[in-house]
């Protein structure tokens, strides 16, 4: 069935990309959707298009973080899913990071996730649904991409500690690892287009399906992680990748 009506759902990151297609999604299907990012010109245009709430707040800022918590509280008393989508990706040689690269992946991708969660989980109902949103760089190894991977990693480790924790609330803790995905990232990280599209070709010839994933296919996963049709799947990190992390012996 996979409704998710009657739930309300927080997305961080929810103005654009995986977030956005997930908001649109989780509303389609009946839930109270409730979206934040850093950029309001972007939150708002966004919650008005989608029809949502939306909330300006910084991940990286714990004091950012208490005033969501408590705007949410007020607003809507409860949660029933949380999609921690929100997120940064920046990449560097390993000899080139600086301890200002690693400090604002790091505050953002586990600081900001860590506490986000911790502080929400008062206000987060008992058979709720925690996802995370890591990614296949945490395994695959790819060159320039130490931080960012080690920050996706950290992700999959906590999502397996929270899983227990959070068990005797009947709470169900997992995580999306999506390979490339369709999504504005590859401007923010200031690739022109036809660099962009020089990647893509490069990336999408090692994938088995041939392209990248698009927003809404990982959005789906998001949704049916939220329902009730995943009620006795927790602990889990699912890869939706298109079959990049196969390798075949032999194409």
């Amino acid at each position: 069935m996979n409704t998710l009506q009657e739930q309300t759902t927080l997305i961080t990151g929810g103005n654009s990309g995986i977030g956005y297609a997930a908001a649109k999604l989780f509303k389609a299907k009946g839930a109270t959707v409730i979206i934040t990012g850093r950029d309001a010109e972007a939150i708002t245009k966004a919650s008005q298009e989608l029809g949502v709430s939306g909330y300006v707040s910084d991940q990286a800022d714990t004091s950012a973080i208490d005033q969501l918590v408590a705007t949410i509280k007020a607003d809507f008393g409860t949660l029933d899913t949380v999609f921690l989508n929100a997120g940064v990706a920046a990449f560097l040689p390993f000899e080139q990071v600086t301890e200002a690269h690693f400090d604002h992946i790091m505050d953002i991708n586990v600081k900001g996730v860590f506490f986000t969660l911790q502080k929400l989980l008062p206000i987060l109902n008992d058979g709720g649904s925690v996802i995370f949103n890591t990614s296949v760089n945490a395994s695959v190894g790819m060159p320039n991409s130490a931080v960012y991977t080690a920050s996706k990693a950290a992700l999959i480790g906590l999502n397996r500690v929270l899983a227990t924790e959070l068990a005797p609330r009947n709470i169900r803790v997992n995580c999306i690892s999506p390979g490339p995905v369709e999504t504005p990232v590859y401007q923010k990280l200031g690739m022109n287009a036809e660099e962009i599209g020089a990647f893509s070709t490069i990336l999408s010839n090692k994938i088995l399906f041939k392209r990248f994933a698009q927003a809404e296919e990982i959005a789906q996963l998001a949704s049916f992680l939220a329902s009730k049709d995943a009620a006795f799947i927790t602990g889990t990190e699912m890869i939706i990748d298109g079959g990049l992390t196969v390798n075949p012996v032999i194409n």
